[in-house]
């Protein structure tokens, strides 16, 4: 919930052109339902994506104030962002509604971008294989194997999200190995090895290439720092910094 329509329109205009090719890396920005329509007349450049941050799992209906995922689709909106640690915190979405809205995001032709958490307390207490786990699992409950190809996980430790505390390199590492192997566990080992596998959570540009370097991080979610127009861009041009 940061900017508004008019400085929407402006971030995008304002990194027009400056973002590397579509063949290199994959570009997107996700904002709020009010800005989507403006963002993608804005957007001249094919290889920026613009996206949701959440949607409901009702097409339509008496859901006041619910964001439609046919209606997403139907904008031209490729990806949207489920079960995120601040809908889960702050709007007390649980693995069920999470589920739901999965199938709903494949249901409408969109590709889910599903965010699993794991507390501090649970990494302290040892417990956050289990944690990691059971959020992909829950998430995924009811998908086929032709749908969960598509879909991409995002691993982001809530400890770390706007903390300016960032999950070490070895720590990205194995959230991101865990949930690629829940996959494997749960489908195959060719299916997790295709699925893209972001890493959350304070993520800047000093310190996003060596979480890059990682083999089982094959992108980042960025929050805090994506709402920088210069920022935003240095994330992209990752390889350079």
């Amino acid at each position: 919930m940061n900017k508004s329509v008019q400085e929407a329109r402006q971030f995008i205009e304002d990194i027009q052109g400056q973002l590397p090719a579509a063949d290199q890396v994959e570009t997107a920005i996700a904002a709020p339902a009010l800005f989507l329509q403006t963002m993608l007349d804005a957007n001249h450049d094919e290889v920026l994506k613009i996206g949701a941050e959440t949607c409901y799992y009702e097409d339509e209906g008496a859901f006041t104030g619910e964001t439609s995922p046919r209606a997403l689709h139907q904008m031209g909106i490729p990806y949207t962002i489920v079960g995120h640690s601040e809908r889960r915190r702050y709007f007390n979405e649980t693995d069920d509604v999470i589920n739901r809205k999965v199938q709903a995001v494949f249901r409408n032709g969109m590709t889910p971008i599903v965010c699993c958490d794991e507390t501090m307390g649970r990494r302290e207490s040892g417990e956050k294989i289990h944690w990691v786990v059971n959020q992909v699992s829950a998430a995924l409950k009811g998908v086929s194997a032709e749908d969960a190809a598509k879909i991409v996980v995002a691993y982001e430790p809530s400890w770390a999200i706007g903390s300016g505390t960032t999950a070490s390199s070895d720590q990205a590492e194995e959230g991101c190995y865990l949930i690629r192997q829940t996959l494997a566990d749960i489908y195959s080992d060719d299916l997790a090895n295709g699925v893209r596998v972001l890493y959350g959570g304070s993520v800047k540009p000093d310190n996003i290439a060596g979480l890059m370097k990682n083999d089982n991080v094959d992108g980042v979610l960025a929050g805090g720092s994506s709402l920088d127009e210069k920022s935003f861009v240095q994330l992209a041009h990752y390889q350079s910094l």
